[in-house]
C-alpha cells in the first residue's frame, strides 16, 4: 500500500511489520485522515501471511494522545462524522485484535483517551518508566471509544476501568504495570530496543504457535467455554501436522533443543 499521509509510517524487517504512529507535533492523535489510514495498514497487515509480528511505535514525546478532538472542534463535523469515523478506526482495531499475528507495542510516553484503546490492540505493551495513562473523556464532555470500554477492563478489571474513566486519575508506569494494563516496564531509553527484541523473539521462535496463541486468548474473552475448547482441540491437532512443529516435537522428546 502506498500513501501521501506520513502520519503513520508502515515498514517491513522481514516478516516484522513496524507500525508507527507519525504526529509529534499533536502527539499523535489520530485525526479523519489518520483514522482511515490504520484502518488500511492493520487490513493490509492482518491478511499477509508474509507477517508474522507487529510493533507498534510512535514518533515524539506521546505515544497516543487518542482522537484529534481539535480537529473534530474546526472541522466543522457532527456526531455522525464522529460516529463514522469511531467505526473506521475500530475496524483497524479489530484487525489486529482478531489476528493471529502477535503485536508489541513500545510506548514511552503520555497515553490518554482513544490511544489506551489503540495500546491495547497489541498483545504485549512494553512501557517506558516515565510512560503516563490517563482517560480524559468525561473531561471534555464524551464517553469511550477506540475499545477502551472493552480492552481496558479486560485488561485491568471492571472496578479500576471505572475508577480511570470516572476519576480521569492519571496512573504512572508503576501503576499500569501492579494493575496489568502493560507487560513490562524499561528505563527509557530502553523501550524501543525492547519492543523490537520482543518482535524479533517471536520471529525466531515458534511464530505461527506464537500467533495462535495470541487469537486463541483473545477470541476466547468473547465465546462460550465450550467453543473455546473445540477451538483449542482443533488448533492444537492442525498445529501438530505442521513441519514447524514436527521438527520442534522430535527434538523435545529426544532431549534436544529445537532452536
Amino acid at each position: 500500500m502506498h500513501s501521501d499521509d506520513s502520519s503513520i509510517l508502515l515498514t517491513r524487517e522481514g516478516a516484522l511489520a513496524r507500525v508507527r504512529f507519525n504526529r509529534p507535533a499533536s502527539l499523535n492523535a489520530m485525526g479523519f485522515a489518520m483514522g482511515r489510514l490504520w484502518r488500511d495498514i492493520a487490513r493490509e497487515i492482518t491478511s499477509d501471511d508474509t507477517v508474522g509480528a507487529v510493533l507498534i511505535e510512535a514518533s515524539g514525546p506521546a505515544f497516543c494522545a487518542g482522537g484529534d478532538v481539535r480537529e473534530m472542534a474546526t472541522s466543522g463535523a457532527d456526531g455522525g462524522a464522529v460516529t463514522e469515523t469511531a467505526h473506521v478506526i475500530h475496524d483497524g482495531i479489530r484487525a489486529f485484535v482478531e489476528s493471529s499475528t502477535p503485536v508489541v507495542a513500545a510506548v514511552q510516553g503520555a497515553v490518554a483517551g482513544g490511544g489506551l484503546g489503540l495500546m491495547l490492540a497489541a498483545d504485549y505493551i512494553v512501557a517506558s518508566e516515565s510512560a503516563r495513562f490517563v482517560s480524559k473523556y468525561a473531561e471534555i464532555g464524551l464517553t469511550p471509544d477506540l475499545g477502551v470500554s472493552t480492552l481496558l477492563p479486560a485488561a485491568i478489571g471492571q472496578r479500576r476501568a471505572l475508577r480511570m474513566l470516572l476519576q480521569d486519575v492519571t496512573i504512572d508506569a508503576a501503576t499500569a504495570l501492579d494493575w496489568g494494563l502493560v507487560t513490562e516496564v524499561v528505563p527509557a531509553a530502553e523501550v524501543a530496543e525492547r519492543a523490537l527484541a520482543i518482535g524479533r523473539s517471536w520471529l525466531t521462535g515458534a511464530t505461527g504457535a506464537y500467533g495462535q496463541a495470541k487469537r486463541l486468548i483473545r477470541a476466547g474473552a468473547e465465546r462460550d467455554f465450550a467453543a473455546n475448547l473445540a477451538d483449542e482441540a482443533a488448533t492444537i491437532g492442525a498445529r501438530f501436522d505442521t513441519p514447524e512443529a514436527a521438527a520442534r516435537i522430535r527434538a523435545f522428546a529426544s532431549g534436544k533443543d529445537a532452536r
